[in-house]
Order: structure tokens, then C-alpha cells, then sequence
């Protein structure tokens, strides 16, 4: 294992859910943190106060401009390639390719540019072709243009994209590749994902109506990013991708009952909706090799609620 104290690392989208756990895994892991933004004057305040605080230096770049992210890469031993556009189906196509597969290939002509050789960069389960039955491998078949048959589908197509992108590159410019792949990532400060949809169903006082037997094993940011930090420090990750996942069993009815656990509102009566939809993903190479475990609901809203009271 490689320490990566005093080591710097550079984050693409640092303010974003993912992002802002990654900077505060490798700030307790006595890295230095370069946290690239689009727009350093749209984070919040008090994340800029704390981040000068912790000595992280706030860099603004756009996936777009392959220059400027090259020079926001300048000085970093290993970048967390993880901006990108997250969509439930309310994203065009365009949009999806631009943020996700044309900015994973800027993002990767920044890196050559700016002479990095160590990335991780975030997929997202969600890039398998279907399958009748099982838990997900990650040697299994990605999806392709042909898989993609709804605005649901352009997400999923995207990511697998953007996949292919980052694995080409890292073998023409010779850059040290793994892949984490999330399902359903919640945390504190989410505002398009799971936890964005989850706060929207528990804010009435009185009535909602919330889904059961729906089975998409979310992982808690927190043990996502320790788990990505992870693969900077060890060499076997290199050439691997990771799932990233709760346990198949850790439904939405489980993380319901864990967020009521860890003090979090909820309406006095919650109808539940049968939507019977179950996914599996196989985490044995991530226990193996990274140590990775997903914390029970009950424990990942307890810290996503007090790190949101926190601001």
C-alpha cells in the first residue's frame, strides 16, 4: 500500500455529492487536495470557508476545456475523475454525451497534458446490458447504442460511453486506470440523486407514498469514497473496476427503516406502492481488494444527517 499522506490529489466535481466526500476522505487521510470546479463562486460558502480552512485548493475548470483542465491538474501525483451529468430520464441525449462521454475524454487529454499517469474515475453500475437473472459481475457486458430504447435508458448508454473512453485513453497516454461503480449513491448534500429524490417523498408532514419490494442496492458516499481513495493506495487496483454496492437483501423498505432509525422526518402515514424490481451487484472483488464494506442505513443517515446539520 501507498500512503497518500502528502501526496496530491485532484477531484473533478468536489462540490458535487460524490466530490465533496472524496475531499474530505483524503483530507483525513493527510492528503492535499486539489478540488476542481466549474464555478468555485457557486459553492456554498460555508464548503469554501471549510475548505481554505483545510488547506484544499479550489480550481476552476470545465469538461469542456481540455486546457484549463489541464492546468487545474498541474502539480497532482493522481486525479478522482468524477464530474459528470447524473440523470433519472430528465436529461437530452446531447447533454449526457457532452457532460459524460466527451468530458471523460477531455478530462484524460487534461491529465496526459499535465503529465498525471494515476486516475480513478466514477461509472455507475447502471452501464450493464441486462440480463433474466444473477447478481452483476464486472466482467459482464457493458451497454452499447443498440440497449438504448428510452430518455431512461441515455444515462445508463452514456456512462458505458464514457467507460470505453477512459479505458482507450488510459492505454494511449499510459495513465494508471481503475473504475469505481456505484448503485444509488446517497449522502448529505445531494441535490439531483437518490437522497434529492428521498428528501422530496419525506418532506410532507402528514401523507406520502413510498415505494416497496424495489431492491437497487445503494451505497452510503461515505464507504463509496473510502473505497475510491482506497484504490489510490493499492497497486492491485490498477486495470480493475469495482462494484460499489449495498447488500442485495438492503432495499428501499430498509433504508425507509433506517432513515426513521437515525432521526430523520418522515410522514405520519407512508402507503407503500409495491414496485417489484430487484437488482444484485457481486462486491466480492471490492471486499477483497479494497477492504470495502457499505455501512448499514441506520449508520450512513445518522452521519449524512449530522453532517448536513453541520452545513
Amino acid at each position: 500500500m501507498t500512503s497518500l499522506a502528502g501526496r496530491v490529489v485532484a477531484v473533478t466535481g468536489a462540490t458535487g455529492l460524490i466530490g465533496r466526500y472524496l475531499v474530505r476522505e483524503l483530507v483525513a487521510r493527510g492528503a492535499r487536495a486539489l478540488a476542481v470546479v466549474r464555478n468555485p463562486q457557486r459553492a456554498p460558502a460555508a464548503w469554501r470557508e471549510k475548505a481554505l480552512a483545510h488547506g484544499i485548493d479550489l480550481r476552476e475548470a470545465d469538461l469542456a476545456d481540455t486546457e484549463r483542465l489541464a492546468r487545474a491538474f498541474e502539480g497532482a501525483d493522481a486525479v478522482l475523475a468524477n464530474a459528470g451529468l447524473i440523470s433519472i430520464g430528465n436529461e437530452s441525449r446531447d447533454a449526457l454525451v457532452r457532460a459524460n462521454v466527451i468530458g471523460t475524454r477531455n478530462t484524460f487529454a487534461a491529465l496526459a497534458q499535465a503529465g498525471v499517469r494515476r486516475a480513478v474515475t466514477t461509472s455507475s453500475t447502471t452501464v450493464y446490458r441486462r440480463k433474466a437473472r444473477g447478481a452483476y459481475r464486472e466482467d459482464d457486458p457493458l451497454r452499447d447504442a443498440r440497449d438504448l430504447t428510452t430518455p431512461f435508458g441515455y444515462y445508463a448508454t452514456s456512462k458505458a460511453a464514457a467507460e470505453r473512453e477512459a479505458w482507450e485513453a488510459s492505454r494511449r497516454f499510459g495513465i494508471a486506470l481503475s473504475v469505481a461503480r456505484p448503485s444509488g449513491v446517497y449522502g448529505a448534500f445531494d441535490a439531483h440523486g437518490v437522497t434529492a429524490w428521498f428528501a422530496r417523498v419525506m418532506r410532507p408532514r402528514l401523507f406520502t407514498v413510498f415505494p416497496t419490494r424495489l431492491h437497487v442496492p445503494c451505497v452510503y458516499a461515505g464507504d463509496l469514497a473510502r473505497a475510491m481513495v482506497t484504490m489510490l493506495e493499492r497497486e492491485v487496483s490498477v486495470g480493475r473496476v469495482y462494484n460499489l454496492a449495498g447488500e442485495p437483501e438492503i432495499g428501499f423498505t430498509e433504508l425507509l427503516a433506517g432513515y426513521r432509525e437515525a432521526g430523520g422526518h418522515a410522514p405520519r402515514v407512508v402507503l407503500p406502492v409495491p414496485v417489484p424490481l430487484r437488482y444484485a451487484f457481486d462486491t466480492r472483488r471490492a471486499k477483497d481488494d479494497l477492504g470495502f464494506q457499505n455501512r448499514p442505513p441506520r449508520e450512513g443517515f445518522a452521519e449524512l444527517l449530522a453532517l448536513e446539520r453541520e452545513g
